[in-house]
């Protein structure tokens, strides 16, 4: 079974967790337990409850907003000219040993799922994503994640209606 859950360096190893990707790597490793303390992201874990300290993958979540004008022109009609509140998945990695298990998805479904408890308390649209290159962004569309219309790299999740 698997646990998702906020990142705790007391129990979660994050020295060994490593996804290929050096940047994401010293993310988890440097900045996201003080990037929680300071106010600018959550990093989320997920793990399995026979190993609770052995990372398989995170994701991170903060506050955002878009430019309404960049929204699809079909959502636009019903939203104020303003920019509408959004919540951003900064990061997602898989461990590298972890990754064609659909951790990936999964952990886009665990993190669709905290958005959608957080938007009861807190007002959010939807969740953004800034996709690395054409293979995240064709992931996210898969998903069913649309671009916004000045960029190919940033797509979203409406949250409801």
């Amino acid at each position: 079974m698997f646990d998702d859950q906020a990142l705790d360096p007391a129990i979660h190893d994050r020295e060994a967790f490593e996804s290929g990707v050096g940047a994401l790597d010293d993310y988890l490793r440097r900045f996201a337990a003080q990037h929680r303390l300071r106010g600018i992201s959550s990093t989320f874990v997920l793990t399995e409850s026979i190993r609770p300290d052995h990372i398989l993958g995170y994701y991170s979540l903060s506050a955002a907003e878009v430019d309404v004008q960049r929204i699809a022109d079909s959502e636009r009609k019903r939203l104020p000219r303003y920019p509408v509140p959004c919540i951003r998945m900064g990061r997602l990695a898989v461990r590298s040993d972890q990754q064609g298990r659909g951790l990936g998805k999964l952990m886009v479904a665990c993190a669709v799922d905290r958005c959608m408890q957080v938007r009861r308390q807190i007002a959010a649209y939807a969740l953004l994503v800034d996709a690395k290159d054409l293979v995240a962004s064709a992931f996210y569309e898969h998903m069913g994640f649309k671009t916004l219309s000045d960029t190919k790299s940033t797509l979203y999740l409406a949250l409801g209606k």
